[in-house]
């Protein structure tokens, strides 16, 4: 099997492909699914390429690139549902600006469109693994998840190698327009999370104790109210200072 060119994709996308043929791409799309920031972008029109010029079947490639996305978004559902709600719950209490409220809001929106969001999602840079996650913790019939993750991932799949083999030896310009679509996606989630953390510190009582439902200080909390009479005993269930 002829080597592709070096500078015609990551050198470890064609090392594989080389050595493993269409299997090669397929583990190469696991591991992006796995490790988001390595393109898919770059391996699928790359692996178009290669079938293009009659290095590998053209359904070989689709099959083995499909169950790759799935394989290792299955990877992905397992952590989640390892985490569990629990764990993930605890670990957002500790987070800075974030409530258990919030984790409660997801559940209930995924519960809504969890459907949508995996199918969906596997055409959003980025997103297209993350989504598996949640779909973990929230413990997604395991045959939905599947279907949905193996019929949006055919979709996209398909789309990148096809483009890739019809542009042959030009299948780089795909990355080039879908490079500037990730970067649309990645600023729009950037500002969303900006306009979170910046709406939640101008809450009123952000950086308050939450007691009883009411924000409440150290000071509220140990002293008696004011305008009570001297010697009165304190409101029940208030904390006295060196109380038996």
């Amino acid at each position: 099997m002829t080597a592709i060119a070096a500078d015609a994709g990551p050198q470890w996308v064609n090392d594989l492909m080389d050595a493993l043929g269409a299997p090669g791409a397929g583990l190469a799309i696991a591991l992006e699914n796995l490790f988001p920031p390595l393109p898919s972008e770059v391996i699928l029109p790359l692996a178009g390429f290669a079938a293009s010029s009659g290095r590998m079947s053209l359904l070989a490639v689709l099959l083995w690139t499909t169950a790759g996305s799935v394989m290792g978004a299955l990877a992905l559902y397992g952590i989640g549902a390892l985490l569990g709600r629990d764990r993930t719950v605890a670990v957002a209490a500790r987070l800075p600006l974030v409530k258990v409220s919030d984790i409660e809001k997801t559940e209930a929106w995924f519960q809504r469109h969890g459907t949508k969001a995996v199918f969906f999602g596997r055409m959003i840079p980025i997103f297209r693994s993350l989504i598996s996650v949640p779909a973990g913790v929230e413990r997604m019939r395991l045959p939905v998840f599947l279907g949905l993750t193996t019929l949006g991932s055919a979709i996209w799949n398909t789309a990148f190698v096809l483009a890739g083999y019809t542009l042959g030896a030009n299948w780089h310009e795909v990355t080039d327009i879908v490079s500037a679509y990730s970067k649309v996606v990645l600023a729009v989630a950037a500002l969303a999370v900006l306009v979170f953390v910046v709406l939640r510190l101008l809450r009123p009582g952000a950086g308050r104790r939450r007691l009883g439902g009411r924000p409440q200080s150290v000071t509220e909390e140990i002293e008696p109210s004011a305008g009570a009479p001297a010697g009165s005993a304190p409101p029940q269930g208030r904390p006295v200072r060196g109380a038996p």
